[in-house]
């Protein structure tokens, strides 16, 4: 059997920025932070968030209870250690939907003195436990990406016979590449047939939202996700970085009001004390500024020539030039044309050396001010 990716299947995304993403260092959402985060995921339209760890303690099962009560029109779950504890922690939290994690790898394993023999008991076992509690049981291959393939593939079969409704591979680590993901969907689904696979990424090596488009290439019938990224050591897959992928790299429906991503990000930042690098692909400061003369001079006549998406489509507005050491003169001209002054091309071209200068000694781009400062010094002495 072979298994093409299908553009019209639209990704299962599964948001775990209130479970993975507070278990980045330093990282504490408060009940008030939780219920915003859910609210807005819920009104993107994210079908599914893990939101909690109910094992942590009281105050966390509180703050689950408080968003269980909200009864979102998404799918809450929580993320359990292969322990019945948990499983039962969850289900007085008033869970409907759970997510159970099992080390598959040697190393993981070995660090817990346990056996991959243990690792199929124990799902044999929570699963029973679980299976008449629970509408909907999710089971991790934690550490899947430094398993054979071959015991990967044991543990699948595993977790299918004992009525898993999903399967996670979880790049726990970020060791694999994308060619490495989209191989592992391909045969896990050409050995197992169509079975609800997700894939969850880590950015050790900074591929975590290029492998999770790959998984989704790959056959992958949902991901795992975090706003801006957050999580543990280099973070995750980033939500708003893999809709956006599905939207315009794979051409496809990614389910998400995207309209949203801006303000969700900045609520997360916030919420987290982890401020969004300028450089932050989608929601970053300078995503849509232009500075090089010859980009602005062609933005000004169509934004699409280097720029993939329109600033609307993520929230945000159309940003105008920024003045330094790459300028040319048609982006100076658009630039005191925001501030209300009409300049010709001549008039650019003289304030060019002086733009550059002041540029190199501060360092950075010009204000708008200090723009509007060079024209008026420059007539006048013109």
């Amino acid at each position: 059997m072979e298994t093409r990716y299908n553009p019209q299947q639209i990704p299962w995304i599964v948001d775990s920025t209130l479970r993975d993403g507070q278990q980045a260092p330093g990282v504490v959402f408060s009940r008030k932070d939780k219920i915003q985060i859910a609210h807005a995921l819920s009104e993107l339209g994210v079908p599914e968030m893990e939101c909690g760890i109910p094992i942590m303690g009281r105050d966390e099962c509180d703050d689950i209870r408080a968003l269980v009560s909200r009864r979102y029109p998404i799918r809450l779950t929580g993320w359990c250690r292969a322990k019945n504890e948990d499983v039962f922690a969850a289900l007085n939290c008033g869970l409907t939907s759970i997510h159970i994690a099992i080390p598959v790898s040697t190393l993981q394993l070995n660090a817990m003195k346990k056996t991959g023999r243990w690792a199929e008991e124990t799902l044999s076992e929570l699963m029973e436990i679980a299976r008449p509690r629970f509408a909907h049981v999710s089971v991790g291959a934690q550490d899947a990406s430094r398993t054979p393939f071959s015991s990967l593939e044991g543990f699948v079969r595993l977790a299918l016979c004992e009525k898993a409704d999903r399967i996670r591979i979880a790049d726990t680590v970020g060791a694999w590449n994308p060619v490495h993901v989209h191989a592992v969907f391909q045969g896990l689904l050409k050995k197992l047939g169509p079975v609800n696979l997700e894939f969850h990424g880590h950015n050790d090596l900074g591929m975590a939202t290029a492998n999770t488009i790959a998984a989704i290439q790959g056959g992958a019938r949902a991901v795992s996700v975090t706003v801006n990224g957050l999580g543990e050591r280099a973070g995750n897959a980033a939500l708003e970085q893999v809709a956006m992928a599905i939207r315009h790299s794979l051409k496809s429906k990614c389910g998400i009001r995207t309209a949203g991503l801006q303000d969700l990000c900045s609520l997360v930042a916030q919420a987290s004390g982890r401020q969004i690098q300028a450089s932050q692909p989608i929601t970053g400061g300078a995503v849509f500024q232009h500075e090089s003369g010859i980009h602005c001079s062609a933005v000004i006549k169509d934004r699409r020539t280097y720029e993939l998406f329109q600033a609307g489509e993520v929230g945000r507005v159309t940003e105008g030039f920024v003045a330094g050491v790459h300028s040319g003169s048609e982006g100076i001209i658009d630039i005191l044309a925001e501030q209300g002054i009409v300049a010709n091309r001549e008039i650019a071209r003289k304030m060019l050396p002086s733009i550059r200068s002041l540029a190199i000694r501060y360092k950075r781009a010009l204000s708008s001010e200090e723009v509007v400062s060079i024209f008026r010094q420059s007539t006048v002495a013109g």
